[in-house]
């Protein structure tokens, strides 16, 4: 079968598919994965297929909406934030999308963010599509909508946020759904009109995460399943720097420190919190540059670029990240406890999951992130056993999962619902 997996976002959102690609392949299925062209080695070192998507990530969140949404101090102008950017790239989002598919495929994998212009490609096109989602959307009382980041509000009030979040999505793709439909031809189809379909079919939405760490909630329709993580391809060609190799030896455990696809604009001060920090809490530190360029060299400190989390997560003390579902993941992967510094969209909500599940002190928000309040974070992590045990066997139970077998076995169920 022909397989064309559709993703678009930061290398979090790209990698778990590129390993998930890779295992499809393995298992008989020719597969290319549409993304931005900043990935394209990514996805070609995993064995499949490239179709690019336009817009560049990195600089969507480095211009002026990026960094104003990053700055945005309530959920209202975060919100207005995403949608001014929506409207500047949805549009053309879509139509990657359709390029890539009118290529050839027989079934459509899509992520949350290409899955409003996916569906519509695919029911041009005559193919089946199913949902593979790193983020939970559908409402539930079980946990307030992850794209918001808030505290929980009570089963009721979990839920009618979850509509609300829902109807708000609706409308920031509709303009580009709307002029999709009409230059492909179909009739109007609202976005409360998709999701009924969507019901009545139960089209398929797979989510890459852990039943673990977010079991699925019973008032889920059926069709909305949980089948474990989708680990990312490793390269078997990476080798560790010696330097970094050295420094893992010379000393205890380190703390990594990475903020991942994040844009801080200033880059030198956020390093020195993290130095502070760390030399306040009398630990290691092994910091990763990422999309911000962040640096901290020192003694007790080494600066890399772009390591492999299941190689260096598993060699650490503890990790300090920015609440991203890929990264987040990967150290409930190596067992080791996280303090997440969440900033934006749902990096609040896997924060909140990490201290639910017991690995985690708490989370120390990037807009109040000082060196103090880190500094005692990391020492609860490090020092308290209770965090590194429960990091352990929540690891262990993890391991044992199969995520991409869930999927695999839906793609030759002949992967759902159009």
């Amino acid at each position: 079968m022909r397989i064309l997996i559709a993703t678009a976002g930061s290398y979090g959102d790209v990698a778990p598919y590129c390993g998930l690609g890779a295992r499809l392949r393995r298992a008989g299925h020719e597969v290319s994965l549409a993304t931005h062209e900043r990935f394209a080695e990514v996805v070609r070192r995993a064995g499949l297929g490239f179709g690019p998507l336009p817009v560049d990530p990195r600089e969507v969140l480095a211009s002026h909406r990026g960094q104003r949404l990053l700055k945005a101090r309530a959920r209202t102008l975060e919100a207005v934030e995403i949608a001014r950017i929506g409207r500047a790239v949805l549009p053309a989002l879509g139509a990657g999308v359709l390029e890539a598919a009118e290529q050839g495929t027989d079934l459509l994998l899509l992520s949350t963010s290409t899955a409003p212009p996916g569906r519509v490609v695919a029911e041009a096109l005559g193919v089946p599509s199913m949902g593979l989602y790193l983020q939970p959307l559908a409402p539930t009382g079980d946990f307030p909508p992850a794209v918001l980041g808030i505290r929980p509000l009570g089963r009721y009030g979990n839920r009618a946020a979850g509509a609300a979040t829902r109807v708000a999505l609706d409308r920031l793709f509709a303009p580009a759904v709307r002029t999709l439909r009409a230059e492909l031809g179909l009739p109007p189809l609202g976005g409360a009109a998709q999701r009924r379909r969507e019901d009545r079919t139960r089209w398929p939405v797979l989510h890459g995460v852990s039943p673990t760490v977010l079991p699925r909630p019973a008032d889920w329709r059926p069709g909305l399943e949980v089948g474990g993580y989708w680990w990312p391809h490793p390269d078997p060609g990476w080798r560790p720097e010696p330097r970094l190799v050295d420094f893992l030896a010379s000393g205890p455990p380190p703390v990594f420190v990475g903020f991942g696809s994040l844009v801080v604009a200033d880059a030198e001060r956020l390093g020195a919190v993290v130095r502070e920090a760390l030399r306040r809490a009398g630990l290691r530190g092994v910091v990763q540059a990422g999309w911000t360029g962040l640096s901290a060299e020192g003694d007790d400190m080494l600066a890399v670029d772009e390591v492999p989390h299941h190689w260096l997560f598993p060699r650490t003390a503890a990790v300090v990240h920015h609440g991203g579902a890929g990264t987040t993941a990967a150290g409930l992967r190596a067992g080791v406890p996280s303090v997440p510094v969440p900033a934006q969209l749902d990096a609040g909500f896997w924060a909140a999951r990490l201290t639910a599940l017991g690995v985690s002190p708490g989370a120390v928000p990037l807009r109040a992130l000082r060196a103090d309040r880190l500094a005692g974070a990391l020492r609860a992590a490090v020092e308290r056993p209770g965090f590194g045990q429960r990091a352990r066997a929540l690891a262990a139970r993890i391991g044992a999962e199969d995520g991409a077998a869930a999927v695999l076995a839906a793609v030759e169920r002949a992967g759902g619902g159009r």
